[in-house]
């Protein structure tokens, strides 16, 4: 293609910088330094106007040519955004040179220990604080790569910034997963670091797609029960007939039952849960 061919030439800076911090995909990086090297060469021509409005026009100038795909005029986007925040460093990252030489050399795993502390301190549930250690070690594992695969500074915010993109771009994670790995950066960053990253809102969103349930017919679920037997099929049934998630199964126990009989024992609630149906109640006191 004629645009590749002219981007592999153009910002080389640029394209060994998105590919050292795993930005976006390898085959991709040329598209991206194409559309910075045509944002750069649009924006010279116009005067006295600031970044995020030339960016505005950039984008309406492309929306306005019907060749060019909605996807592409979303990576131009993209593309611009890592160029002006990301690789120019427009943005501060929250904590000054200065200050930075000044702390302690960085101890990934005396910062793990602290940041689980600091979880069951504030009483998060175990999946919150898995779920949180998990992005931690994620987050230092990247960062790591990035600076010669040993971290051996206090990350910062444009580190956050770029494991963030790295996300969205190159990883194609859902909104609901990179806004789960910012919740737990920053509750790193903020109650363990004691560092406040600052204005984070440069950074590159996952794309929300468009939500579609798909539901069972009834009949689709008779003969998906049909196939089962056992406590399987008792999961199942209390599963579907209650609507219950996973874990809200897994946390369930016989006083919060109301069966037929009910069961009487120490504790029963005045107001249990009807999650058995009176058919499941004979199924159920097998177990």
């Amino acid at each position: 293609m004629r645009e590749k061919m002219s981007a592999s030439q153009t910002l080389p800076d640029f394209q060994q910088y998105l590919l050292s911090r795993k930005l976006v995909p390898e085959k991709s990086v040329t598209f991206y330094a194409y559309w910075a090297n045509r944002y750069l060469t649009f924006s010279k021509r116009l005067k006295n106007v600031d970044v995020a409005e030339a960016l505005r026009l950039f984008l309406e100038d492309l929306q306005s040519r019907k060749n060019i795909a909605d996807w592409r005029i979303q990576q131009a986007k993209e593309a611009i955004q890592l160029y002006s925040d990301h690789f120019q460093g427009g943005k501060t990252s929250g904590v000054d040179n200065d200050a930075k030489t000044q702390l302690a050399p960085f101890d990934k795993d005396l910062v793990m220990v602290n940041m689980q502390k600091a979880i069951r301190v504030k009483h998060y549930s175990l999946s919150t604080e898995r779920t949180y250690m998990d992005w931690a070690r994620r987050f230092f594992d990247y960062a790591g790569n990035m600076k010669g695969g040993l971290l051996r500074e206090t990350p910062d915010a444009k580190d956050i910034r770029e494991f963030l993109t790295h996300l969205a771009v190159h990883k194609k994670v859902s909104a609901s997963t990179q806004n789960q790995a910012f919740n737990a950066l920053l509750f790193l960053f903020r109650n363990v670091l004691k560092i406040e990253i600052g204005d984070l809102s440069s950074t590159i969103r996952a794309k929300r797609g468009p939500k579609l349930p798909v539901v069972l017919t009834i009949e689709e679920v008779r003969q998906l029960l049909s196939c089962m037997e056992g406590k399987q099929l008792l999961i199942a049934q209390i599963i579907y007939g209650a609507g219950l998630r996973l874990m809200e199964l897994a946390r369930v126990r016989v006083k919060h039952l109301k069966v037929y009989p009910p069961l009487r024992q120490d504790g029963y609630p005045k107001n249990p849960t009807d999650v058995c149906s009176k058919g499941n109640s004979s199924f159920l006191r097998m177990y």
